[in-house]
């Protein structure tokens, strides 16, 4: 069993940057960020396995980066050069087996709003 708890969402301009913490209990061997928008179906953005191999999505290479404090357990988005399009609620999401971008996960966070305006 574990236990997401997402931070960091805010509003912010185009170009701006924010970082997404996702505080995690229990064993997992894959942890990431999902995203929301809109209108939209739940897109993958970034995971990270127990080896520490990451993978992103298209839309976010350049601008994003996913790391993991292994010691403190915490896992983090960087997110740079926000979009409009970025805007979404984004999941943290984990698994003891998987690790894709699909998200076919068993855990969940509550979610964390990210809002960027022209």
């Amino acid at each position: 069993q574990a236990h997401l708890v997402e931070s960091g969402g805010d509003s912010v301009q185009a170009g701006g940057s924010l970082r997404l913490s996702c505080a995690a209990s229990g064993y997992i061997y894959c942890v990431g960020w999902f995203r929301q928008g809109p209108g939209k179906e739940r897109e993958g953005v970034a995971v990270i396995d127990g080896y520490g191999t990451k993978t992103y999505a298209d839309s976010v290479k350049g601008r994003f980066t996913i790391s993991k404090d292994n010691a403190k357990n915490i896992l983090y988005l960087q997110m740079n050069n926000l979009k409009p399009e970025d805007t979404a609620m984004y999941y943290c999401g984990a698994d003891s087996y998987r690790c894709s971008l699909r998200g076919d996960y068993a855990y969940w966070g509550q979610g964390t709003q990210v809002t960027v305006s022209s």
